[in-house]
């Protein structure tokens, strides 16, 4: 984790000088970001996302996470996801500052197994991925809607609260725990819930 959030400070060090270079902005115009969730830092997930204006008062927000770190053997957690969440946000006073409210859209693929979710919630029990008898492989899509509230560190450096619900279809096939166990069934799920929740560092430019 240390090492990824070196990585992105030294990536938004880099970056600050390059709307000067370029000419077409200032480094004070603000008119985009990247960032890091820290929640998902926390998970071993990497992760990233790009912010760019588009109104005063409206900015879409474009995040990717991936977690491939599945390690070998039969007995240990398998957690393997490619997720996007794109959003739109509106904000009450002006882009990249105080309140906003979000629409997101989520997709992606995942291969789970072996692990603790704590989420349970609307018929959604998930504690049969705590069990090492399957592994569950499949793909996702959804929407949901959020809150959150921007806190300014820096003239460049921001901090973001956010938690979102929504809506989230699963369609997976199901195997035997190890990576190579065979198939034994197939099913489909439908999720309402926490779909979003961000506690991120957000450098400007």
């Amino acid at each position: 984790m240390k090492q990824k959030l070196f990585f992105f400070i030294i990536l938004a060090l880099l970056l600050n000088g390059a709307p000067a270079v370029i000419g077409s902005h200032s480094a004070s115009a603000q008119n985009y970001a990247i960032k890091t969730n820290l929640v998902w830092d926390a998970t071993a997930t990497l992760n990233a996302g790009f912010e760019f204006k588009l109104a005063p008062k409206w900015t879409v927000e474009i995040p990717v996470n991936v977690n491939a770190w599945m390690k070998p053997g039969d007995d240990t957690p398998k957690w393997r996801q490619l997720t996007v969440q794109p959003e739109v946000r509106y904000f009450f006073k002006e882009a990249f500052k105080g309140h906003f409210v979000g629409f997101h859209a989520h997709g992606g693929t995942f291969n789970l197994g072996g692990i603790k979710l704590p989420i349970n919630f609307l018929g959604s029990d998930f504690n049969k991925l705590e069990k090492l008898d399957n592994r569950y492989e499949g793909w996702l899509v959804g929407a949901g809607v959020n809150y959150g509230y921007v806190i300014g560190l820096s003239p460049h450096w921001k901090l973001e609260l956010e938690l979102g619900i929504g809506y989230v279809y699963l369609d997976y096939d199901i195997f035997k725990y190890a990576l190579a166990g065979k198939q034994v069934g197939s099913n489909t799920h439908h999720y309402f819930g926490p779909t979003e929740l961000g506690v991120t560092i957000a450098y400007l430019f």
